[in-house]
């Protein structure tokens, strides 16, 4: 259980995060359970989610620890990383710490805003170095009787009251420890280096943690000078030629076709409507002549661009992608079954498609 929220916790919500995981430990309360469902079972829960690569190797673990290690987890941080697929450094201590009682800490976005403010650490949070730091720093105080307890107290005092934004230091418990909390109402401290936390390099000394000489502090800012960040990456932008095909089934009701994706990359294994990947700025006459030859190479007979209806454009966020579906639609007469070396296909009704694996974009092109 512990294993399972920490996964879907990971760049998730809580709030987003109940609902999934009281479905998910209903369906599969054991590994045993979770090891003999399918993927497609997996991702159709998972849909909506985001991240679809976690549950995927949920289910990898699961049937790792049942076919390769008797069915018993892992209990050392150490082995719960080396041995299973998607439990990485912080999974792995919170699972060790919580459910086993090993006195190591975790960090995480909240730890790393705490760390940060408690000893006034300006230099980039997501830089190897300071992480390592801030591991040695979780693991130093961590509480060796009570661990699972100290690193979720931690955590939630991150998430609770020193929040990102206009943070309640009125109401913190370790304030008076808090060196930025001090800064803030007293000024600049003359600096003491901290001969741990300094190396030396031709004869000077020079702190891995404190902020750049160019980022001075901002008495304005107060704590919420830390933690620094380095600028965010732009995501990429990426443009989709998307064609719902559609047709009256044998009951009268619509259905529409949907196509799974490569079980590897970006979305893996989930359904979706026939795509095409366009490159920029292409002229809408070209891409709707792309699609129609992408359709017609899967379907095996002619597709004339003409008569593809342009519905609209949906714009859909990933984490790393900007990602824009130029939506179609082509009404069918009779039943359209794709090459299965291609791409697996199937039709469905508006009822089946919600509750297959697809994603919240494919849902928005739906619903344009």
């Amino acid at each position: 259980a512990v294993w399972v929220s920490e996964i879907m916790l990971q760049q998730t919500q809580v709030a987003t995060v109940i609902n999934y995981y009281n479905r998910w430990m209903q369906k599969w309360p054991t590994l045993q359970a979770l090891a003999q469902a399918s993927l497609e079972e997996v991702n159709e829960l998972w849909a909506g989610l985001g991240y679809y690569s976690r549950g995927k190797r949920l289910q990898e673990a699961a049937r790792k620890v049942v076919s390769e290690l008797a069915g018993q987890m892992p209990r050392t941080a150490e082995d719960l990383q080396k041995l299973l697929p998607g439990v990485g450094r912080y999974t792995a201590g919170a699972i060790a710490s919580i459910s086993y009682g090993q006195a190591i800490g975790v960090v995480d976005g909240n730890v790393i805003r705490v760390l940060c403010r408690l000893r006034c650490i300006g230099a980039d949070s997501s830089s190897p170095a300071v992480i390592d730091r801030l591991w040695d720093m979780a693991n130093a105080l961590v509480d060796r009787s009570r661990p699972g307890d100290f690193n979720q107290a931690l955590m939630e005092l991150g998430a609770t009251v020193c929040v990102p934004k206009a943070p309640l230091c009125g109401e913190c418990p370790v304030k008076q420890h808090c060196r930025a909390w001090r800064r803030k109402l007293f000024g600049k401290p003359t600096p003491v280096p901290d001969v741990e936390d300094c190396g030396k390099r031709l004869g000077r000394s020079l702190c891995p943690l404190c902020p750049p000489a160019t980022e001075p502090w901002d008495s304005s800012l107060g704590v919420t000078n830390f933690p620094r960040k380095a600028a965010k990456k732009q995501p990429r932008v990426a443009r989709t030629a998307t064609c719902v095909l559609e047709r009256r089934g044998c009951h009268g009701a619509l259905e529409y076709l949907i196509v799974q994706r490569p079980s590897s990359g970006l979305l893996a294994g989930l359904w979706e409507f026939p795509s095409l990947l366009l490159a920029q700025d292409l002229q809408e006459e070209k891409q709707r002549e792309m699609l129609a030859d992408h359709l017609q190479a899967w379907m095996g007979w002619p597709v004339v661009a003409g008569g593809l209806q342009l519905i609209g454009e949906v714009v859909h966020i990933f984490s790393h992608i900007h990602q824009t579906y130029v939506v179609y639609s082509l009404t069918l007469d009779g039943d359209v079954t794709l090459d299965p070396a291609l791409s697996p296909s199937r039709w469905v009704t508006e009822e089946e498609f919600d509750a297959s694996a697809v994603s919240t974009a494919m849902k928005k092109v739906l619903g344009a």
